[in-house]
């Protein structure tokens, strides 16, 4: 029955539509080889919207290929600090600081290359200027007189020379090598100050973030003390000796009135101290003329600077050392038996046989600005030598345990005296 009914199928024709006999495998090739469909509109739009984006960041302003970046702050290989050499590398760091470095750089690069042609036209320096090279002897407010091959020349400042930027209160001070121009007879204007090769400061009485230059251009420091009347002051010959220290001064120790010691093996035990430290001491007398020939060598061909209290005979000594001097000289307080002061300002004097010596006014207590406490025991070498041996590597050498510098100075391998400045000195460093 299902037979004659496929057969009668297979037969069946109309007269209006054909029906064609499909077989499987025709089906089959269809849909293999049959064209995909198109895709959706919103797929096409969400295509070429991100097509569009990479176009832009590629065409947009200021960015141009740079390799990635690197989180390290540090290049591992790199071989130099000059980051506008480093092609092909870019740190992580705010914006704009890679700008500012390389500005900094190109704008140290010209500081370094104008102070290189300052240093070849120094020697030069005072030819380029129209006026006469001299050197400043004597300071006073606004004021101040340059000796000019033996002329002396009392001179202004020009309105440009300030000392502002300089962390010092003064823009001149004696011993300074100048240029001068004239304006009159034995008058001038200081039109520049030449650099300096040293100077012996003190921290300002009423800034005491800055510096007052006292004596500049000095070789040598003569520091004045006095056996008695008034006595000595070993702390103070201490904080000379470190000023001599860190502005490069030979220090040169000179213990006055040594007549009117009773015992001369006091003063002979502290001076030994000090020579061992391998600092010159002289015993001077100007009332007997004691040491009088050997000051006298040491000052020739020399600019010196004296320092020390008042009272002490610096006047005193140099009128016996160069009588043409004719200094003023003052009696000692008897009240205080210290003396009173009669070098009132810093003053510059030509010797006879060459050289300079600058008598400074007397300084009651002498400043250490900018010294660190931990800097303080190397200006102190006879304590330094034990300093090895304590306990604490940051020891201060006061009140530690186990502190061999203590020790050394309560057995008597330091001087005991020596130890006790050290000490008040560390503890004015805190002032």
């Amino acid at each position: 029955m299902a037979l004659s009914f496929a057969a009668a199928h297979d037969g069946m024709k109309h007269d209006s539509l054909e029906i064609p006999t499909v077989s499987r495998n025709d089906y089959d090739d269809n849909m293999s080889f049959s064209k995909p469909k198109p895709a959706p509109p919103q797929f096409e739009r969400d295509r070429n919207r991100r097509a569009m984006k990479k176009a832009i960041k590629q065409v947009k302003t200021n960015r141009d290929e740079r390799s990635p970046r690197r989180k390290d702050w540090t290049r591992p290989d790199a071989h130099g600090d000059d980051e506008a050499e480093d092609a092909g590398f870019e740190r992580i760091m705010p914006r704009g600081e890679r700008e500012r470095r390389v500005a900094v750089t190109q704008a140290a690069r010209r500081i370094v290359a104008q102070a290189s042609e300052h240093e070849e036209a120094a020697s030069g320096a005072e030819t380029a200027l129209s006026g006469e090279r001299g050197t400043v002897i004597e300071v006073s407010s606004g004021l101040c007189r340059v000796d000019v091959d033996g002329e002396r020349l009392l001179c202004s400042m020009r309105g440009s020379l300030s000392a502002a930027e300089t962390g010092q209160t003064n823009v001149v001070a004696c011993g300074d090598e100048v240029i001068v121009e004239r304006v009159g007879e034995a008058r001038g204007v200081v039109v520049k100050v030449l650099p300096r090769r040293s100077a012996l400061a003190r921290p300002d009485v009423f800034n005491r973030h800055l510096s007052q230059v006292i004596v500049a251009n000095v070789e040598q420091l003569l520091i004045v003390a006095s056996w008695r009347e008034p006595h000595l002051w070993t702390e103070l010959i201490d904080r000379y000796l470190i000023s001599a220290a860190r502005d490069n001064l030979t220090p040169l120790v000179c213990i006055n009135k040594i007549d009117l010691a009773a015992d001369r093996s006091a003063p002979e035990g502290i001076a030994g101290v000090y020579r061992e430290l391998g600092i010159a001491v002289l015993m001077t007398s100007a009332h007997t003329g004691e040491g009088i020939d050997a000051l006298r060598e040491r000052l020739h061909g020399r600019s010196t600077a004296l320092a020390g209290l008042s009272g002490v005979g610096k006047s005193s000594l140099l009128t016996m050392a160069e009588p043409g001097l004719n200094l003023k000289v003052g009696a000692v307080s008897d009240y205080h038996m210290q003396g009173q002061h009669t070098t009132t300002q810093v003053s510059m004097w030509r010797l006879a046989h060459g050289g300079w010596v600058v008598d400074t006014p007397g300084i009651r207590e002498f400043g250490l600005s900018g010294l660190a406490h931990a800097e303080l025991v190397s200006f102190f070498p006879d304590l330094e030598a034990h300093a090895g041996g304590c306990h604490f590597a940051n020891c201060t050498h006061r009140s530690e345990p186990s502190c061999a510098v203590r020790a050394a100075a309560e057995t008597g391998y330091v001087a005991g005296w020596r130890y006790k400045n050290y000490v008040k000195l560390y503890g004015a460093l805190g002032e």
